[in-house]
């Protein structure tokens, strides 16, 4: 799949050493596109259209002396019982394709991504839109929430062009083939090629002057190998690698030209068992696998030390996170009488674990858990896929897909309660992220109504979030490995490369220019 709009003003390498202008900024990125409709959008495509789109609000990173910057929005009030919230819209924005921005635009973006998004889960709260007048957004709730901090999500937030809708809407295929101007953000789409190359062209007229892009062009070499990134980078092809080889990391610290950036991060690893398969419908066989599983081996040879031992699946610094939600650590012989008690009490079984290929950490710490399962006489079976063809197999038909799914996993907002929780566990009709395929009522329950007292009461809402990880940890449908770091190496010849965690698969192209 291809489609350009309009010619590059450059090609080649103008490199961070030009003073911007009409300068091309080169990039190699491991990030691939599972759909570039920023309605539908829940994986790495949030790379490029973090660049591309805006919301209502931006969420600040930690340490900053506010905790959000207006975007679309300039200015936000909730009632006494954080069930009413009112937006005021910003005035003289407009999309790319010259439609003003105005309430009702935003209004048609937030009842698109509640109906259709990738991302729908994050609007349950909201009951009903109204729009007083062409510049005010009043949200109504069924329960008190955090609308500013939904408002601002990474996914499921966009505000879109009402063009942009209406023409996805007759055709399914139009972000990917020629919606191109349905944003306001400081760049537009100017060409992609699927699995090959993305670039950005500076939006010819930005709202927001203060931080418009210094480079005209950014051309995104997409490939799935980190190693490759890294030759690109150090031969001169590129001026930045969005990832680079962890086990490499060290030769860049020693090396004047580059700076590296570690951040923790909301990133974590998971790994599904299928709960409708035999012999994993057994909790007794998931909770024996969940005990000989080499944790601390998987964090060394995986995350090569950037990581820590997951407490369940919500990463550390993102609430709900609770130190006291317990670990599985290895123990073979507990293993053992576990899979003896469940009737299996020398393996002989075969099961079928499949990750991205596309992702170095799952490839390096996989073989770890083949042979520590091979200790107690389970064979695992392993195959790689890119991300896109795995997770569209794993959600086709739970009762024929794999035994194992390794996930790398973020959550959409600053509530890992609301997502990880939710959208790892939660059952739903048909497969989604829950790709253990596992389904609890008391679970669900408990996930569900620590979701309303998360504005209101935290304190509640994580005594009932922490309930239901523990039964995470009882029933063990996945395995939660390790929450990891995210690590950049960044060339001194740019500047103004910043991290946010609560966009975490974005680098914001704006903010870079060359060093002075």
């Amino acid at each position: 799949m291809a489609f350009t709009v309009g010619a590059l003003a450059a090609s080649g390498c103008s490199g961070p050493a030009s003073s911007g202008g009409d300068a091309v900024l080169t990039v190699a990125s491991t990030a691939d596109v599972t759909t570039l409709d920023p309605v539908a959008s829940f994986s790495t495509e949030a790379m490029y259209l973090g660049n591309i789109y805006e919301p209502l609000l931006w969420k600040n990173a930690a340490g900053s002396s506010t905790a959000y910057t207006p975007a679309i929005a300039t200015s936000w009030k909730k009632s006494a019982d954080a069930r009413t919230w009112t937006f005021t819209i910003r005035r003289g924005v407009r999309f790319h394709d010259g439609t003003a921005v105005d309430a009702s635009a935003v209004r048609q973006s937030i009842l698109a991504a509640r109906k259709s998004g990738g991302a729908s889960f994050i609007w349950a709260p909201l009951a009903s839109i109204t729009t007083p007048d062409a510049h005010t957004v009043v949200m109504h709730l069924k329960y008190a929430a955090a609308m500013d901090l939904i408002a601002s999500s990474t996914y499921g937030a966009w505000i879109v062009s009402p063009k942009a809708l209406k023409a996805a809407a007759k055709d399914k295929t139009y972000y990917n083939t020629k919606g191109v101007d349905g944003g306001t953000g400081p760049y537009r789409m100017a060409s992609y090629r699927a699995g090959k190359e993305m670039v950005l062209r500076r939006a010819a007229s930005y709202w927001n002057t203060a931080h418009a892009a210094t480079y005209k062009t950014v051309d995104v070499q997409i490939t799935a190998d980190t190693v490759t990134a890294q030759q690109m980078l150090t031969a001169g092809e590129v001026d930045l690698s969005t990832s680079v080889p962890l086990q490499n990391i060290d030769s860049f610290r020693k090396d004047a030209k580059y700076t590296v950036k570690d951040y923790p991060s909301p990133f974590n690893y998971v790994a599904f068992f299928n709960t409708r398969r035999k012999p994993l419908n057994n909790p007794l066989v998931r909770q024996a696998l969940s005990y000989a599983t080499p944790y601390k081996d998987i964090i060394t040879v995986g995350a090569q030390g950037y990581g820590t031992q997951s407490h369940g699946p919500v990463p550390k610094g993102i609430f709900p996170y609770d130190a006291s939600v317990p670990q599985y650590h290895q123990d073979l012989t507990k293993a053992k009488e576990l899979l003896a008690k469940a009737g299996y009490p020398k393996g002989g079984f075969t099961l079928h674990l499949t990750y991205a290929s596309e992702n170095e950490a799952e490839a390096r710490f996989v073989p770890l858990l083949k042979d520590a399962y091979a200790k107690l006489g389970v064979t695992l079976k392993v195959t790689s896929q890119l991300f896109n063809q795995q997770w569209a197999n794993a959600k086709s038909n739970p009762t024929d897909a794999q035994d194992m799914f390794v996930l790398y996993y973020w959550p959409t907002y600053s509530d890992a309660g609301s997502d990880n929780l939710y959208s790892l566990y939660h059952s739903s009709a048909k497969p989604y992220f829950n790709l253990s395929y596992w389904k609890s009522t008391t679970y669900d329950g408990l996930v569900d109504k620590a979701g309303t007292y998360t504005a209101s009461d935290p304190a509640k809402a994580r005594s009932l979030y922490v309930k239901a990880e523990r039964i995470l940890y009882s029933q063990a449908p996945g395995l939660s490995l390790y929450d990891s770091r995210a690590v950049y190496v960044v060339p001194k010849a740019l500047s103004g490369f910043r991290f946010n965690e609560n966009y975490p698969f974005t680098v914001f192209f704006s903010a870079l220019k060359p060093a002075a």
